[in-house]
């Protein structure tokens, strides 16, 4: 146990040094500015994509979005159909079938990567390189936008504008994420990531039988999968497969891409809005959110449960029932908290096989909306939400108009963020309960009882989310699931980026008011904690009732034994 608080600590100081850097790095595309040596570069690549640098409306903004998405979509369904036609395909394999299709096209399109099938066996080489990967790149950029365009609606004033789509895309993408990608995929192939193009390899096991290994491009996927906080596998495994995560180094630097940008959108935020403190606020709250849900999986994971008790299992061997042999208590631990604290879904074990207390904490932080450090974007924009919700509380507390940044939060701004933050708990909640009396969904059930509930209520709030991590013990590869978590993907995404969009449109048009002696202090340790509590106190009220059901009873249940 000491080992994993060690890694924890390591984790945490080399996570605090990059996170300056890398928001330096984003302050000029968040600003709408191209660096000067890459000017002629960036007015050929427009020229070439026949995009115009012009500014957009909110409004305007939000359809570039959604339609760029839906075009995505589309091509991603069509590609996975008609891969049995199509080139690189050493294996020959067929069209994925039309609801698998469709739920796939949704997961990726969404930065969800929620995977109801095994990668090896089912996508080609071209599905998974011009399909997934690309829809991974341009994901994640969608979301880092979003979370541009609002910061701009707190350092901007008085206009109408909010920046250019298809500029912002192309910007993120290009020089944010490309090369950082580059990098990091060849310091996978250097740990033992494949990256090729073979057929697959027949060889004889040490047991004298035959096994077909998979290959593929596998580095040039998973780079952006974790960089980008998508999350899924090339491989059915995911991130246990050797040829995903061979090391615990790569296992560690895998944990660490994850929240990296998120992290530095923290400081981007603080610089463009010229106070770094108050970048470095939403960092603290966040951190403090994430030690402690580390802690309590470890403490929990540590302990060795009645059943394997009772078993013969050593007392001291752990729970390590469905964990990762190659890795230890703390890499397990941290990237069970980092995958479901992000809308990544990459996983190094089954979550299924967590301790009752730790699959609740898997749990709860999808349910809170992944806003510890949280998604490319995805994460700082839900914090930011829940910043408007803490300030509109202290201005009804002390009796004054509450204001953020110079900002008036007006009961418009309120409503926009309510919007955001009961979406995806009415998404849950609802699919949750409609799963329970839909006669067979039963049937995908591998468990029954409470952990038949953390089941349900863990595959919604991944899809809802867009985290893409499963509990692994139901089968989602039926019409029902397929469609269901196809919508709960869709809308989770798309309606809370309106509402931020909606939220931003409103926030750009005011005039920054200078702080005067009733403004609320937002750059410290005070307003910081204010943070913590609101997004715990959202997340108790909404969330409470189903967790006691699922996986608090199933906790008290095996321990009553």
């Amino acid at each position: 146990m000491q080992s994993a608080f060690l890694l924890l600590i390591i984790f945490m100081v080399v996570l605090t040094l990059i996170t300056k850097p890398l928001g330096l790095y984003m302050v000029p595309f968040c600003e709408g500015k191209t660096p000067r040596c890459l000017q002629g570069f960036d007015n050929l690549i427009l020229k070439l994509f026949a995009t115009k640098n012009y500014q957009q409306s909110w409004v305007e903004y939000t359809v570039y979005l959604l339609f760029f998405n839906l075009a995505g979509f589309i091509v991603l369904y069509l590609l996975q159909r008609f891969q049995g036609f199509l080139p690189y395909n050493p294996e020959g394999l067929g069209p994925v079938e039309a609801f698998q299709a469709l739920n796939t096209a949704i997961s990726f399109v969404t930065n969800t990567n929620w995977q109801s099938y095994g990668g090896e066996t089912t996508m080609s080489y071209l599905t998974q390189m011009a399909g997934l990967t690309v829809q991974n790149y341009v994901s994640a950029a969608t979301g880092i936008c979003v979370a541009f365009v609002i910061i701009r609606a707190f350092a901007n004033k008085e206009t109408k504008d909010v920046g250019n789509f298809l500029v912002d895309l192309i910007h993120i993408s290009l020089y944010v994420l490309l090369p950082i990608c580059f990098i990091y995929a060849l310091f996978l192939v250097s740990q033992g990531v494949l990256q090729n193009f073979d057929a697959y390899k027949e060889v004889i096991t040490l047991a004298g039988d035959k096994q077909s290994i998979a290959m593929g491009p596998v580095a040039s996927q998973e780079a952006i999968k974790l960089l980008g906080t998508n999350g899924g596998g090339f491989f059915n495994t995911n991130s246990s497969h050797p040829f995903e995560n061979p090391t615990e180094l790569s296992n560690f630097f895998e944990c660490l891409s994850i929240f990296a940008i998120s992290a530095g959108l923290t400081y981007t935020f603080g610089y463009c809005v010229k106070d770094t403190r108050q970048g470095w606020v939403f960092y603290g709250a966040m951190a403090i959110m994430f030690v402690v849900a580390v802690t309590t999986v470890i403490i929990f994971e540590a302990q060795s449960t009645p059943d394997l008790l009772a078993a013969g299992a050593d007392p001291s061997f752990m729970n390590m029932e469905g964990k990762e042999a190659r890795f230890d208590l703390g890499h397990t631990s941290l990237f069970t908290v980092v995958t479901t604290s992000a809308s990544c879904g990459a996983v190094n074990n089954m979550h299924d096989s967590l301790t009752p207390i730790a699959g609740l904490v898997s749990l709860l932080l999808m349910e809170l909306g992944e806003v510890v450090y949280g998604g490319v974007g995805a994460g700082f924009y839900g914090m930011m939400i829940f910043a408007v919700v803490a300030v509109f509380i202290a201005g009804l507390m002390v009796g004054r108009t509450p204001e953020y940044l110079g900002k008036k939060i007006t009961p418009r701004q309120m409503k926009l963020a309510c919007i955001g933050m009961l979406t995806t708990p009415l998404i849950v909640l609802l699919g949750a309960a409609v799963t329970c009396l839909y006669p067979t969904a039963l049937d995908s059930l591998n468990n029954t009882s409470a952990h038949g509930l953390s089941e349900y209520l863990y595959a919604w709030a991944s899809a809802a989310n867009n985290n893409g991590s499963a509990f692994a013990g139901l089968n989602a590869n039926t019409p029902f699931f397929n469609i269901g978590l196809g919508l709960a993907m869709w809308f989770g995404r798309f309606v809370i980026i309106a509402s931020i969009m909606a939220l931003s449109g409103s926030l750009v048009t005011q005039k920054i008011i200078p702080p005067s002696s009733g403004t609320l202090p937002t750059s410290g340790i005070l307003f910081m904690f204010l943070l913590v509590g609101t997004v715990i106190l959202v997340g108790a009220l909404t969330y409470i009732p189903s967790l006691a059901l699922g996986p608090v009873a199933e906790h008290l249940t095996i321990w009553a034994k």
